[in-house]
């Protein structure tokens, strides 16, 4: 952020501004020679008036001189970094140029941020020489994720005693991203390359990709060995066999919003773990080089995301991951009631490996998320319960609650499922789920 203010007289307000300007040590000397000038016609003391008019005078000079006095200062800010995980620390660059002619005065800076990051910061600028620069700087911090802006800077122009002070504000401000936590997973074989039967079938489709046997029209310098005689005779001309289509392993992961499916709040609720285990898993198969698409129980996705999600890649694997970072920084509960969007979402293609996080499910929602398994060349799902999220580890859970026979449910239709307690790391329970699906697998093999 770079922009140009003037502090100097203003094309309205007049003296009205100047005096408006008027520190508590300006007023009282003010007042104090006021005090003095009638007291002295009253007792017809000449030396008091002159003191009088001495203290009442010296503020009104210092406000005229600040007021007339015309500084063009230039102010800028800049993040570091701009996007910072939730409890970590970023750091504010601010830097104040003096353009003008004149050495400016003493400056009071002040930049302007939301209680959630910190106390309002203030700083104390010495003269600054034509032409010269100030830089300054103070760290932010939240445990909230979401975007709050930074600005717009304020500055106070005050006189050498202190008698005035003019504030002028910058019109431009930043913004700070402050995404969820995410947390390092350890390389495992979810997406299907255990051996096994069960959705082999639906795995391979979802690794090895498709070969496209549409022809197309021969180009110099195919290979004579592509050549699709049977295309050939139908189109009148010569015709090859494409080359093969590779198909990027894909991943969705589903992300429950709902608001009744979750109890309590704040960084340490069951909410936010599930927010910041989507965003854990998303960047963890971008670097190992899937197509990964974030989901939510509306049937909504990151804005800008591609038919088959975003591609992990070098370059694109960061901007990617960005984006769908941004996208978490800021998404909240859902008044939705049900994840049967989502499943309208899933059932149009197979969307191979489906990582879901999911809150309180109910015997229909249940039936929901049994379904999705259909679709999809593996499916691991970590149910929350928001009882034992709110629950003291010393109270009796509640009997009949149904939440064990859910997960049963979701076993039985292919998912592997793993119940989530508060304070659950997620790469342990990470490595729990290929343990769960390499024995699943082995079982499917001793039954075949």
């Amino acid at each position: 952020m770079s922009a140009p203010a003037e502090a100097g007289r203003e094309e309205t307000g007049g003296i009205r501004t100047a005096l408006a300007g008027l520190t508590t040590r300006g007023r009282s000397f003010l007042a104090a020679g006021i005090a003095a000038v009638i007291c002295a016609y009253i007792l017809g003391q000449a030396d008091l008036r002159r003191v009088g008019l001495l203290l009442a005078v010296l503020p009104l000079i210092c406000a005229a001189v600040l007021y007339r006095t015309r500084y063009r200062v230039a102010g800028s800010r800049r993040l570091s970094p701009a996007r910072v995980p939730a409890g970590s620390e970023a750091r504010v660059h601010l830097r104040m140029d003096n353009v003008s002619r004149l050495p400016t005065g003493l400056l009071m800076l002040q930049d302007r941020v939301p209680y959630v990051l910190g106390p309002r910061p203030r700083f104390v600028l010495d003269r600054v020489e034509p032409g010269g620069r100030r830089e300054v700087s103070y760290r932010v911090r939240s445990d909230l994720r979401g975007r709050y802006p930074l600005g717009p800077l304020q500055l106070r122009l005050t006189d050498p005693f202190g008698m005035c002070e003019l504030t002028r504000s910058f019109s431009t401000f930043d913004t700070l991203t402050v995404i969820p936590k995410v947390e390092p997973l350890p390389p495992i074989r979810l997406s299907g390359e255990a051996k096994g039967y069960g959705d082999g079938r639906q795995r391979s489709l979802a690794l090895a990709g498709d070969d496209d046997v549409i022809p197309r029209g021969y180009r110099y310098g195919d290979d004579l060995r592509r050549v699709h005689w049977r295309s050939t005779a139908r189109y009148g001309e010569l015709m090859v066999r494409r080359e093969e289509q590779p198909q990027r392993a894909r991943c969705t992961v589903l992300l429950d919003t709902r608001g009744l499916a979750y109890e309590g709040a704040g960084p340490d609720s069951a909410f936010e773990w599930a927010v910041s285990g989507a965003a854990s898993v998303l960047v963890h198969m971008l670097e190992r080089g899937f197509s990964v698409r974030l989901l939510t129980d509306s049937g909504s996705s990151v804005p800008g995301e591609g038919a088959d999600g975003f591609a992990g890649s070098g370059q694109e694997s960061a901007e990617a991951a960005g984006l769908m970072m941004d996208t978490l920084a800021v998404i909240d509960h859902s008044d939705g009631t049900g994840l049967s969007r989502a499943y309208d979402v899933l059932r149009g293609g197979n969307e191979g490996l489906l990582v879901a996080f999911l809150g309180d499910l109910d015997e229909e929602q249940a039936t929901v998320v049994a379904k999705m398994r259909q679709r999809s060349g593996g499916a691991v799902a970590f149910v929350l319960d928001p009882d034992t999220w709110v629950r003291e580890p010393s109270d009796v859970p509640a009997p009949g609650d149904g939440h064990e026979e859910r997960l049963r449910m979701l076993r039985e239709a292919g998912w592997t499922v793993l119940g989530v307690e508060r304070g659950a790391a997620l790469a342990g329970l990470w490595r729990q789920a290929d343990r769960e699906r390499a024995g699943l697998a082995a079982l499917g093999g001793e039954a075949r």
